[in-house]
C-alpha cells in the first residue's frame, strides 16, 4: 500500500508522508488550535515537526513522537519554496564551499553582488577560500558598525537610505542604537568610511580573569554573527543570567530580533551583550558588579529558536568562542 499526500491522524495532527519519513507539521487538536484559526503557527511563529513511529490498526495510521521546533522559513523550504528565505531579517553566516564565487553566492541568496562585496570588505576579484565565513544580508544594502555620535538619521543620510527602513529591519526600539551595534542599512549603496572588518577587528587583549561565565548551560552554537562575536548557551528558560564583569548598563530593552537584551559597558572599551532574556532585572544607567544577576534566560525575539542566552563580547575576543559544541558552561 502506498500513501501519498496529506494525512490526518487520530491525534489531531496534520502530517505529510513521503518515501522516507513522516513529518508532522501541525497539531490541530481542539485544545491546541488557536481561536484565530491559525492551525500551523504558534505565537513564536514556529511549527512542530516530528518523525514518529507508525502504527497501523483498523486501517488507521497512528504516530507518536516528541516534536522539535522549526521556523516558518524552514517550513517554507520543506514545502518546496525558494532556495533561500525571502522573509528573514537576520544576517546569515555563510561558509564558503568548493566552487563558490561571490557572484554565485549573491545569486543564491537573491542579493546584489555589490551588497555582498560591501558587507564583507571584498572586491569582485577577491578569491574566496573554502571554509571562509561571509556575512549574508537579508536585503540589498550595506552594514554599518555604530560609533559614538551616530543616530539612525545620520546613518540613513550617510548611506542615502531611509531611517524608518533601518529601524524596521534591525528592530531598533524607538530608534535607540548603541555603540558597537551592527546595523543593516536597506538600500544603502555607499561604502562605509571604515571597513566593517576593521571596525569589528579592533580588539583589546584582556587577562583571563577579566570575565566570568555569564550563566549555566552548554554551548549550543559556537562563534556566529558578524565578526564571529556571538556564542549561544542553552539551558532551561528561567535560568539566571549574570554580568560577566563589572560595568555600567548601557541598554536594557526589547529588540525584535534578540528580544530582551542587556548591554553592559566594561573597562578598556569592552562591552558585553546578553540577548533573548525572559526578564530584565537591570535598567540603563545601573552600575553592576561582576556576577550580579541581570535577568533570566528565555527565548524572546524572532532570532530565538529555543531557550538560550546569546552572549557577545565587543571590543575584545569572546572568551567562550574556543569552547566546542555541547561543552558545559558553569557560572563562576
Amino acid at each position: 500500500m502506498i500513501l501519498l499526500g496529506m494525512l490526518f491522524f487520530g491525534s489531531g495532527t496534520l502530517a505529510q508522508l513521503d518515501s522516507n519519513k513522516l513529518m508532522v507539521l501541525a497539531d490541530i487538536s481542539p485544545e491546541n488550535t488557536p481561536d484565530n484559526g491559525d492551525l500551523y503557527f504558534t505565537q513564536q511563529g514556529a511549527v512542530a515537526m516530528e518523525t514518529p513511529e507508525l502504527k497501523i490498526a483498523d486501517s488507521f495510521v497512528y504516530g507518536v513522537a516528541t516534536p522539535s521546533i522549526v521556523s516558518p522559513q524552514t517550513l517554507g523550504a520543506i514545502m518546496g519554496g525558494a532556495n533561500q528565505d525571502q522573509n528573514r531579517n537576520e544576517i546569515i553566516d555563510y561558509e564558503v564551499k568548493p566552487g563558490d564565487s561571490s557572484a554565485s553566492i549573491a545569486s543564491d541568496f537573491n542579493i546584489s553582488l555589490t551588497t555582498l562585496l560591501l558587507a564583507n570588505d571584498i572586491t569582485k576579484n577577491t578569491v574566496l577560500k573554502t571554509g571562509q565565513s561571509l556575512a549574508i544580508l537579508p536585503v540589498d544594502g550595506a552594514l554599518h558598525v555604530v560609533k559614538s555620535g551616530d543616530t539612525v538619521e545620520s546613518i540613513a543620510k550617510t548611506y542615502k537610505a531611509k531611517a524608518e527602513d533601518i529601524i524596521e529591519i534591525n528592530g531598533f526600539s524607538d530608534g535607540n542604537i548603541f555603540v558597537g551595534d551592527i546595523a543593516i542599512v536597506p538600500g544603502g549603496t555607499v561604502a562605509p568610511k571604515t571597513s566593517i572588518a576593521a571596525s569589528i577587528g579592533i580588539q583589546n587583549i584582556l587577562p583571563n580573569t577579566f570575565f566570568i561565565n555569564p550563566t549555566n548551560g552548554e554551548i549550543s552554537q559556537r562563534a556566529h554573527g558578524v565578526g564571529g562575536r556571538g556564542v549561544d548557551i542553552a539551558n532551561k528558560c528561567g535560568t539566571p543570567v549574570y554580568a560577566a564583569a563589572a560595568g555600567v548598563v548601557k541598554g536594557a530593552q526589547f529588540n525584535r530580533l534578540y528580544g530582551n537584551f542587556v548591554i553592559i559597558a566594561h573597562s578598556s572599551n569592552v562591552s558585553t551583550y546578553s540577548g533573548h532574556l525572559q526578564t530584565l532585572e537591570v535598567k540603563s544607567g545601573d552600575p553592576v558588579s561582576v556576577g550580579q544577576r541581570i535577568g533570566l534566560m528565555g527565548k524572546t525575539g524572532t532570532a530565538a529558536t529555543g531557550c538560550h542566552l546569546h552572549f557577545e563580547v565587543r571590543g575584545a575576543k569572546n572568551f567562550l568562542t574556543s569552547l566546542l559544541l555541547h561543552t558545559p558552561v558553569t557560572f563562576k
